[in-house]
């Protein structure tokens, strides 16, 4: 409340605030993480009598078959633990409690490592959790459900704004009368596109190679990220002797990779995956997806707030992404939920500019790491290997520099929302 407080003073000066007469739906297009988490920080936050609606077809494939798995930083958990939702996929969940990263050719036969994380932002607290996407998919639905959010298992097709609100239609033929519409709908945001906002960045010409496999010997919740030339090799712990690998590549290689006959992509991924864990074999095909880097000129428009993939797309070498989304919930919710408290319509454009200026910096720096990242790792240049591993030496020796690199991870850092603390709206 004070947020709003604070910033729609400098906003509003001269000029009143429009009221709410009634309270009416808020609409999200886009059932997957952020948009549930949304409509559950929403419908705890605004009570019974606002209505909650999620838009998309995916939600007739309950339960979740998602095969990927996702890294929770400790932020987001917490999120997640407001939420009432963390305690039915903590079972599922596994802590990531250390972490190495090495920088070698692939041909080599050691992999030094250069850099460690080890330790909790909290006693008790790891920096960070794997989660299988299907299990946190169906949790979050589960809850939504279970406290009023209603689940449309259709698409938004189109909408049109005006002063008092948002009209808004769905595939199956229904009309809304809403305060606001979120595009939660993805990289590919159709909803975005309909509000012509335009986004700006460009592509990697890389794929990330994501498999799940088993391995001999425990990791014991041991996260390694091998530099390789060609890209970061991610192997990221689940549950049991499993690991999750995110493996970039050039578009190319990774498109003759991932067709390769199972004995073929074996040796490929031993090449990678490297000793320490024994044999390893996969569990599933191996998937490849783009990487780019893109940010929407604009996270608002009239009556229709951007969130998650619709707002922006990084590179996964931080494993971030999806965790800047959840950092877009927990921003815009607590928005819109003070706003509503002040009895303002939280669709009206202050509401949503206190929206795009809490998130624009932080989305920006973030892609900026992210991109300058994948350019020092994602080459063969013999200096910058150098230059390199000694910055990852110097990290490693200068515990207070490694501690601020944890939170940073972790999500612990700069003006954090109440639900990335773990508070309730």
């Amino acid at each position: 409340m004070q947020r709003w407080r604070k910033n729609s003073a400098r906003k509003n000066s001269g000029r009143r605030e429009r009221k709410m007469t009634a309270p009416r739906s808020i609409v999200i297009g886009g059932g997957a993480f952020a948009g549930l988490a949304l409509a559950l920080a929403l419908r705890q936050g605004l009570g019974p009598d606002v209505p909650v609606i999620v838009a998309d077809p995916a939600l007739a494939l309950r339960p979740s078959r998602d095969p990927r798995a996702t890294a929770i930083v400790a932020a987001c958990r917490r999120l997640f633990e407001a939420l009432g939702v963390w305690d039915e996929v903590a079972p599922t969940a596994q802590p990531i409690i250390d972490m190495i990263v090495t920088d070698s050719e692939l041909e080599d036969a050691t992999r030094p490592v250069f850099l460690t994380f080890a330790g909790e932002v909290q006693p008790g607290e790891p920096f960070a959790h794997m989660v299988e996407n299907k299990y946190l998919n169906e949790a979050l639905a589960a809850r939504a459900e279970a406290e009023g959010v209603e689940l449309r298992a259709t698409p938004v097709t189109s909408y049109t704004s005006h002063e008092g609100g948002t009209t808004v239609t769905l595939g199956d033929g229904s009309v809304i009368e809403a305060s606001l519409l979120v595009a939660a709908d993805g990289a590919r945001s159709k909803l975005r596109e309909r509000a012509g906002i335009a986004t700006y960045g460009w592509d990697y010409d890389q794929s990330g190679i994501v498999v799940m496999v088993e391995h001999e010997r425990d990791h014991n919740g041991c996260a390694e990220e091998h530099f390789l030339p060609a890209g970061p090799f991610a192997i990221l712990p689940l549950t049991g002797k499993r690991s999750s690998l995110v493996w970039t590549e050039s578009r190319r290689v990774a498109a003759d990779i991932v067709a390769l006959p199972p004995a073929q992509f074996q040796i490929e991924l031993e090449k990678r995956f490297g000793l320490r864990l024994g044999e390893v074999k996969p569990l599933d095909a191996p998937k490849a997806f783009p990487l780019g880097y893109f940010v929407a000129q604009s996270f608002i428009g009239p009556r229709l707030a951007l969130i998650g993939d619709a707002a922006h797309v990084i590179h996964p070498i931080a494993g971030q992404g999806l965790n800047m989304g959840l950092r877009d919930v927990a921003a815009l919710a607590e928005v819109i939920v003070d706003a509503a408290r002040l009895g303002i319509d939280p669709g009206q454009a202050d509401v949503l500019e206190n929206y795009q200026r809490w998130r624009r910096f932080d989305t920006m720096a973030m892609g900026v790491a992210t991109n300058g990242l994948n350019l020092l790792f994602s080459n063969k240049s013999p200096l910058l290997r150098s230059v390199r591993d000694i910055g990852l030496g110097l990290v490693d020796r200068l515990p207070p520099l490694k501690g601020a690199f944890i939170r940073q991870a972790a999500g612990l850092t700069g003006e954090t929302p109440r639900l990335l603390k773990g508070e309730a709206l």
